[in-house]
């Protein structure tokens, strides 16, 4: 025990403990200091720029501030920077080569961040995931899906693919496919559905609502109604159109067809022949100089 307690007072001298408390003052103190100002420098760039330039120079400022903690301890302890520094020179050109596709992932986020195509709080859609950028970092872009699964893209990948941006501008539009049958009066359906857009308050007069006529298809007259509202009310309009449309519609008695086929013969040929057949499987009529069909039991 006294053996112990010898080497114990041999090891730790004035001189020693007065640097080990130099120590436990630095790290205390200077990782909570740190934080700190991060989020102050958080705050004050994401207020007067946008909110991912402050992420990331939040997080700049904590790597760096953390790397001088970690050199600053190192020279406490007694290391010399020098050899230090050219180890981690030569393990920096090893890391270099093993990690290629980090190192274009982080030019690639040097790109999105120029460019400025999204920032954080909009709404894209990548690779038909559709979700808000929770944030855009050195490697990858994070982003909240709606129902709320989480989706890591990386860098490189945005910038090579491509990707909607739903909330860039301040309106969207809002695209109605409809179909009506052959008989109904078109000027008509085209009132009914001015009238619905103008009664519901999301839809904006200015673009005014527009209505275009798409085709002739094989069962009905393809129309496309489209009107305007601001992002943050798209999902509240296009519920309103759809459901005030069909409401109306049935209130007008306004036909939405179903897709049928009719089977027409043409002029030159004879009829097609044709068994009616009773409840009881009873033949009641059929052309004339037609052989009648075997009747099923």
């Amino acid at each position: 025990m006294e053996t112990l307690w010898g080497l114990f007072e041999s090891y730790i001298t004035e001189d020693r403990l007065f640097q080990l408390i130099r120590i436990a003052v630095i790290l205390i103190a200077g990782f909570p200091l740190l934080a700190l100002v991060r989020r102050a420098i958080v705050r004050y760039v994401s207020g007067n720029y946008r909110p991912h330039y402050g992420m990331l120079a939040g997080k700049l400022f904590f790597y760096t501030g953390t790397t001088l903690l970690v050199i600053t301890v190192l020279h406490e302890i007694g290391f010399g920077l020098a050899p230090l520094l050219g180890a981690a020179g030569i393990l920096g050109i090893a890391i270099g080569f093993a990690s290629q596709t980090s190192v274009s992932n982080v030019i690639s986020g040097v790109f999105l961040l120029a460019e400025k195509s999204f920032q954080v709080g909009d709404v894209v859609s990548v690779s038909g995931n559709v979700g808000i950028v929770l944030s855009i970092d050195t490697l990858s872009v994070k982003i909240r899906m709606f129902d709320n699964r989480y989706l890591r893209v990386p860098n490189e990948s945005m910038v090579k693919s491509e990707f909607i941006n739903l909330t860039r501008f301040p309106i969207r539009r809002v695209d109605c496919r409809i179909s009506v049958a052959y008989k109904e009066d078109l000027n008509r359906v085209s009132e009914v559905l001015f009238d619905v857009a103008k009664k519901l308050p999301y839809s904006l007069e200015e673009p005014p609502p527009l209505l275009i006529f798409d085709q002739f298809g094989n069962s009905s007259i393809d129309l496309l109604f489209v009107a305007w509202t601001t992002r943050e009310n798209f999902l509240k309009l296009r519920n309103g159109l759809n459901m005030g449309i069909k409401e109306r519609f049935d209130k007008e008695g306004i036909e939405i067809p179903f897709p049928h086929v009719s089977v027409y013969a043409g002029s030159a040929t004879s009829p097609l022949p044709v068994d009616i057949l009773s409840g009881n499987s009873e033949l009641i009529t059929e052309p004339a100089g037609k052989p009648s069909l075997p009747k099923k039991d």
